[in-house]
């Protein structure tokens, strides 16, 4: 069966199929009509979704424990959306990133009971662990520093051990060092540590991490977790 282009708005066009194409007018007609009679519309089908964790409310959203939210921040903006859904307890950002459906989706749960709202945003795309992947700070990593794994424990994480805690280790996760980057210096009160803003003489590096972050947000799903890890785990 020969495919047909498919209006894309101001950005294109996409290939689709005839059938791909009819499904598509199919689930614009039913929002519509959902719309005329008052009801909220289905949420879009997703390939693939990106968690990050923080807590909500200005004042934590420049502190170290809130680069998850930061990060997500900056792949939405890679990817030209907005977190203009609230649902699942959380702000979330539809659409497209290349050729797969994605949401973005920064818990509004508070750190401590991430595990809630991404057991929620797993139901509502009807996707399992595998499909996921989780944005958080690590105190065991310098500044400047990601890492990705495609699953394993929590750590000492509060947020992971909410999320494993509901859904198991199953799925992949990117961990942003926030830690000071001489490894002689003592933090003291680690909650104090992760719930302050980044020093001025850390703002830039911490800028260059949260972007590195972002991009390697974006070659795990688009190219898989693998490759992501080949390119960033260096």
């Amino acid at each position: 069966m020969e495919s047909i282009s498919v209006p894309r708005g101001p950005t294109g066009f996409c290939r689709w199929s005839p059938f791909s194409a009819s499904t598509y007018i199919k689930e614009q007609e039913l929002n519509r009509l959902a719309k005329l009679l008052g009801r909220s519309s289905p949420p879009p089908r997703v390939d693939r979704l990106v968690v990050g964790l923080g807590n909500p409310g200005d004042g934590y959203a420049n502190t170290r424990h809130n680069v998850g939210f930061q990060v997500a921040n900056k792949l939405a903006k890679r990817a030209r959306l907005e977190f203009d859904t609230k649902a699942a307890e959380s702000r979330i950002a539809e659409g497209s990133l290349g050729d797969l459906r994605i949401a973005i989706a920064r818990p509004q749960t508070f750190m401590n009971d991430s595990g809630r709202a991404v057991t929620k945003l797993l139901d509502r795309y009807r996707l399992s662990p595998d499909a996921l992947l989780v944005v958080f700070d690590e105190i065991d990593l310098p500044l400047g520093k990601v890492r990705l794994r495609e699953r394993g424990g929590p750590g000492t994480h509060n947020g992971m051990r909410s999320i494993t805690s509901e859904i198991g280790e199953g799925f992949a996760r990117l961990r942003i060092g926030v830690a000071p980057v001489d490894p002689t210096t003592e933090i003291g009160d680690l909650a104090e540590y992760v719930l302050s803003p980044f020093a001025a003489d850390e703002r830039a590096e911490a800028d260059q991490v949260i972007a590195r972050g972002a991009e390697a947000a974006e070659v795990a799903v688009r190219d898989g977790i693998k490759r992501a890890m080949d390119k960033f785990n260096g």
